[in-house]
């Protein structure tokens, strides 16, 4: 872990950590990442057996390196850790796995620099870094009332797996976002014997592909265009394309597409939930609203007593720690810049995988990764 001469440190070697590196390395700018786990990718190797991107094979493939055809059009979760493994070591990556980057401060003796503070009292100096550590940080689980009181199995969606240890039982997914849905359509095929899906606010539901047509093209092409022209063309293609599940407890969302993206929410990719919500496989129940022993109460004021509790309720950035003294984080704990952009008053700090846009978080990352490398190139050729 050298200093001299200064890189650029990485922090992450997750699919937006390794992108970066891999475009700052080609513009002769020499980049050092630094990853907690022992091994890259280490998000993608804890998420569930069945999970696919949702995007492209070609449309996902990071700077410098294609993925395999064989892979096929919507590339496993497993073949995504071995494309990271073989980018890495295609773009000779430096890479030191098992340190932990704690706080990010700038470097009093150097203006424009950065100090690392990291695991086993490293301090690292920086020409300019990089926050690679991931929008699926670290998993958030609601603050129920009597959840401790539980009698059943709760735990939070980054712990589930495949549907096999609930075989013969009743389980409830709580959260309608891509991953519920998914484990939801998983545990129904799965051989659960009973699976209810907890629902706030009823999500939008696209196909991921019509008639060979992928919904991430649609996404691309729509980005730019004003939210409520793509609101009213989404509503027109949801009609037409996926059925009202509004007898079966799922309704049509009230506020359009768009606009729910631009608060965060990204719509529902369907990968068997619609023909499991039809067949009666997968119930869609109110929201929960706290645990009684063995019970959980929903936000209807009905009851039921499921053998697990499967919490689909997103992650946290965690960012605080590492860089929250430094003003560029939002009210949300969010960069309030990404990719080439840097925040007033920390030039040479860039964040990339922050975001999650329907036109793909792969891509997104990507395009970030080349513009970060530009503009670090840019500064640091500077006399």
């Amino acid at each position: 872990m050298t200093t001299q001469p200064r890189p650029v440190y990485v922090i992450g070697a997750g699919p937006g950590g390794l992108a970066a590196a891999a475009a700052l390395r080609a513009r002769g700018v020499r980049a050092v990442v630094v990853e907690k786990s022992d091994t890259v990718g280490a998000s993608w190797r804890r998420h569930y057996d069945r999970l696919r991107l949702h995007t492209t094979r070609r449309l996902s493939a990071l700077p410098g390196l294609a993925m395999p055809r064989r892979f096929g059009r919507w590339v496993s979760r497993d073949n995504v850790v071995r494309y990271l493994e073989k980018y890495a070591e295609f773009h000779e990556l430096e890479l030191v796995t098992g340190v932990e980057v704690t706080r990010i401060e700038p470097d009093p003796a150097d203006e424009g620099g950065w100090t690392l503070h990291a695991s086993g009292g490293r301090v690292l100096s920086a020409a300019a870094v990089v926050v690679a550590t991931g929008f699926n940080h670290t998993p958030r689980l609601p603050d129920w009332p009597g959840a401790e009181s539980y009698g059943g199995r709760l735990l939070h969606a980054a712990d589930y797996r495949n549907p096999l240890p609930y075989a013969g039982r009743d389980v409830l997914v709580v959260g309608v976002g891509n991953t519920g849905a998914e484990i939801a359509a998983d545990l129904a095929e799965g051989g659960a014997a009973r699976v209810r899906l907890a629902v706030r606010t009823a999500p939008h539901i696209m196909r991921r592909s019509t008639a060979g047509w992928p919904a991430q093209r649609s996404g691309i092409l729509v980005r730019r265009l004003p939210v409520r022209l793509v609101d009213r063309l989404g509503a027109v293609v949801a009609r037409a394309s996926v059925p009202d599940l509004s007898a079966y407890g799922l309704p049509r969302p009230a506020t359009g597409l768009y606009s729910r993206v631009r608060e965060g929410a990204i719509p529902v990719q369907d990968v068997g939930l619609v023909d499991a919500v039809r067949a009666g496989r997968v119930e869609p129940v109110a929201a929960v609203e706290s645990f009684d022993g063995p019970e959980v109460v929903l936000a209807d004021g009905s009851r039921i007593t499921p053998d697990a509790v499967i919490a689909a309720t997103g992650y946290s950035r965690r960012l605080e720690g590492l860089v929250g003294h430094l003003g560029v984080l939002d009210e949300r704990g969010r960069p309030r810049a990404h990719g080439a952009r840097t925040c007033e008053g920390a030039p040479g700090l860039y964040f990339t995988g922050f975001t999650n846009p329907i036109s793909g978080m792969f891509r997104e990352m990507a395009l970030d990764a080349e513009r970060i490398a530009k503009a670090v190139a840019r500064r640091t050729a500077r006399p």
